[in-house]
């Protein structure tokens, strides 16, 4: 079987690199072979060169007239494949997801009468009436704009209509667009940069019309609260997202299918792509731009826009204990309000199910369709928000900071600090003194308002019995 797999992969790298859609296919498995290969991390520029020399020798024996090159270098692919999945079968889903992605690209294709006519280059964006109009007019900045600099990519701009207009956005603004949904048949990459209502269905048209779009090779982007909409029309089914932090539990609960991770900014599945809140969207839509056409366009095009061309990090520094109001109904609820009251405590995830009567691993399934994120990762992140709560508004050393937030160990909440938010705790402190007015004087108390202990004295020591505690 993984033999099989490695040869219709080696067969479709070979049709596919005499096609425009090769850059982007090349870097796509110049990632899977730098994931997967091994020794092949840090290689990734080296494994780019690699597939790039494979098909500039295919080009020249073909111009040559020697039919055998595409035998041989489809060989030189298939070994290479294979060595790959004997090393790791686990890698046989990741390539299977490629190879679907292959199927999908309209260029050279014949999968209908529309297929064709897809490129990427031409992006449709899907405006709906209540959506709000900062995160409605990014994908408009970023593929709209007639720019004449050097480097920077252009793109054909197609604003279609998601339903009957007109539509109004937030300041009840009225707008027209001037497409309807039958223009996106003629794109290869739909943008949905926001959705009116986590809570309210989209139009059943829109929903058919962007998973016809993806059966025949559009590439599909929800921005925001646009992956209720993605997620509507089937197309994050097994599939990672992300959304908004705010959103991410009600994702996650009301598609269960949806591998939702709150923690990322934005998240590349091949096909179907989704980000975060507003900033987050530009980081995407730049995203896009670089798998296009390369990092030199994507900088040039961040330069004109005044962004910075690439963030790293993800949601967590911005996440706080808000939880959706669907949660207020689940059983888990109270379990979820406990946990919150006592992060001062020693306890872990093992604690939590035991409190909703529940196996650790049911508990784990349970809380993950809840909150959209694993239990132990959640816990870690509230004790680390608490941790950046203290940090801002108390004289309290990291230790006792650490002891206040139920870590075992201020090593513990130097690690998890430094991993969430990029910051040792001093650091983050000092960084956010340094940004506060002068006027601002510490405060002295936490949660519950009871008055600071003395300078100098310790909290007690958390419990032996929980060694387990993040």
């Amino acid at each position: 079987m993984l033999t099989e797999l490695a040869a219709t992969g080696a067969a479709a790298l070979v049709k596919h690199m005499q096609e425009d859609s090769w850059p982007l296919l090349r870097d796509a498995v110049a990632a899977f072979l730098v994931d997967n290969e091994p020794g092949g991390r840090g290689r990734g520029d080296e494994v780019g060169r690699e597939l790039e020399q494979a098909r500039q020798a295919l080009a020249n024996a073909l111009d040559r007239g020697d039919e055998g090159a595409v035998a041989e270098v489809e060989a030189e692919l298939r070994l290479r494949l294979r060595h790959v999945l004997r090393g790791n079968p686990q890698a046989a889903t990741r390539l299977d997801r490629l190879l679907r992605r292959f199927s999908r690209v309209p260029q050279g294709a014949s999968r209908g009468p529309s297929s064709g006519r897809r490129r990427r280059e031409t992006v449709a964006v899907v405006l709906f009436s209540g959506s709000p109009v900062f995160e409605s007019s990014i994908p408009l900045s970023v593929f709209g704009s007639d720019r004449q600099d050097p480097g920077v990519p252009r793109y054909r701009l197609l604003v279609c209509a998601g339903e009957e207009g007109p539509l109004r956005t937030t300041g009840d603004l009225e707008l027209t667009a001037p497409n309807g949904l039958e223009a996106i048949s003629r794109a290869g990459t739909v943008v949905v940069p926001a959705w009116r209502s986590i809570t309210s269905p989209p139009p059943k048209e829109a929903l058919d019309t962007l998973r016809r779009a993806h059966e025949e090779g559009a590439r599909i982007v929800g921005l925001g609260t646009g992956a209720f909409v993605l997620a509507a029309a089937g197309l994050l089914d097994s599939r990672p997202a992300t959304t908004h932090w705010m959103y991410a539990p009600t994702l996650a609960k009301r598609y269960p299918s949806v591998h939702v991770d709150p923690r990322e900014l934005f998240v590349d599945d091949g096909d179907v792509l989704t980000s975060a809140g507003t900033a987050a969207g530009i980081d995407l839509c730049l995203h896009i731009v670089r798998t296009d056409h390369g990092n030199e366009a994507a900088g040039a095009l961040a330069r004109r826009l005044v962004v910075p061309p690439r963030r790293s990090g993800g949601q967590e520094r911005h996440l706080d204990q808000s939880l959706p109001e669907e949660i207020g109904a689940d059983p888990l609820a109270e379990v979820v309000t406990w946990a919150l009251e006592h992060l001062h405590e020693p306890f872990d995830v093992e604690t939590l199910a035991a409190r909703a009567y529940m196996s650790r691993r049911t508990f784990d399934r349970r809380f993950r369709s809840l909150t959209g994120s694993a239990p132990l990762q959640w816990l870690i992140t509230q004790r680390v928000l608490q941790a950046q709560r203290l940090l801002e508004t108390s004289d309290y050393s990291v230790d006792e900071v650490a002891g206040r937030c139920g870590f075992r160990s201020p090593v513990a909440l130097r690690g998890h600090f430094h991993r969430q938010l990029g910051s040792s705790p001093a650091a983050y402190r000092a960084a956010y003194r340094t940004r506060r007015p002068q006027s601002e004087k510490p405060d002295n108390t936490y949660d519950d308002e009871r008055p600071a202990p003395p300078p100098g004295t310790q909290p007690p020591p958390p419990p032996e019995e929980h060694p387990r505690t993040p």
